[in-house]
C-alpha cells in the first residue's frame, strides 16, 4: 500500500446558484491519518468532498497535497496526483466484469509489476471480488459493489483516499465489513477522508473528526473524544 501524504485545504466554498452549500471551511488530513466528516443531511459534507475532487464549482484559498498545489487541478487529473475517490452510490460499470472495473481504476498507471501486485492486493482485501472477477458488476449485491468501488479506487495506488458515504444502503453486517477494511487501510498508513452519516462507523474508522452544520465546521476533535460529546448529539441528532 502506498504511504499517505498530508492534505490541507483552507477557505473552501461551494455555491449552487444562490445557495451556499459549503461556507469557507478548512482542515488538514495529516500524512497517514484518517479524518472523518459527519453531519445531518444537507450539512454540506458531500458537496465539500465533490468540490475537493473538482466535480462541482468551488472557491478555495489554498489546497495542497504534500508539496503540490491542487487548487487549479481539474477532476480528471486528480488521480494522477495520488487522490483516490469512492463516490456516493458506488457508480460501478454494471456492463463490465468485476476485474475490468478494477483495471479501469488503474487507467493512469502503466500495466507493470506494481499494478499487478495492486490487483492481487485488492483481491486479498476483498476475497469475494476475486471469486467473482468474471461476473458482471451489475449482478453484484450492493455491498459487493461497494467493495468493488473501494477496490477500483485503490487500483490507482492513491496516497489519499476520499470516501463518500460508503455505508449507505448496506446491512449492519456489511457496514462492519467496510469498517474492518477502513481500519486495515488506516493501519497501513493510507491517508483517508471519510464523509459519512453513520457516526459510529466514522468514529471507529478515523483518528479525528469534523462535525458540519449548515455548510460550516461546527466542531472538531479526536474521534474518541467526540463519541459521547453532548454537543455532537445536539448538532448531529438535533437533541
Amino acid at each position: 500500500m502506498t504511504q499517505g501524504l498530508e492534505f490541507s485545504v483552507s477557505d473552501l466554498t461551494v455555491h449552487y446558484g444562490g445557495v451556499c452549500a459549503v461556507n469557507g471551511i478548512g482542515f488538514t488530513v495529516p500524512a497517514g491519518e484518517s479524518v472523518g466528516v459527519i453531519g445531518a443531511n444537507g450539512a454540506g459534507k458531500s458537496s465539500a468532498l465533490k468540490a475537493l475532487m473538482g466535480l462541482v464549482p468551488r472557491r478555495v484559498s489554498s489546497m495542497r497535497f504534500g508539496d503540490v498545489d491542487l487548487s487549479r487541478v481539474k477532476a480528471r487529473d486528480m488521480v494522477r496526483h495520488g487522490i483516490g475517490y469512492v463516490p456516493e452510490g458506488r457508480h460501478v460499470f454494471s456492463g463490465l466484469s468485476v476485474e475490468k472495473n478494477l483495471l479501469l481504476g488503474a487507467y493512469a498507471r502503466p500495466w507493470d509489476a506494481k499494478t499487478r501486485a495492486g490487483l492481487a492486493d485488492v483481491y486479498e482485501l476483498f476475497p469475494v471480488l476475486g471469486e467473482m472477477k468474471d461476473r458482471l458488476a451489475g449482478a453484484l449485491s450492493g455491498g459487493q459493489q461497494q467493495m468493488l468501488a473501494i477496490g477500483r479506487a485503490l487500483m490507482s495506488q492513491p496516497k489519499l483516499l476520499l470516501l463518500d458515504e460508503p455505508s449507505m444502503g448496506l446491512s449492519p453486517i456489511l457496514v462492519e465489513t467496510i469498517l474492518g477494511v477502513l481500519q486495515r487501510l488506516k493501519g497501513q498508513g493510507l491517508s483517508m477522508l471519510l464523509v459519512e452519516q453513520n457516526a459510529k462507523l466514522t468514529f471507529e474508522a478515523t483518528s479525528t473528526c469534523l462535525v458540519m452544520e449548515n455548510g460550516q465546521v461546527a466542531m472538531s476533535g479526536r474521534s474518541a473524544d467526540l463519541t459521547h460529546d453532548a454537543r455532537v448529539r445536539k448538532i448531529y441528532l438535533g437533541l
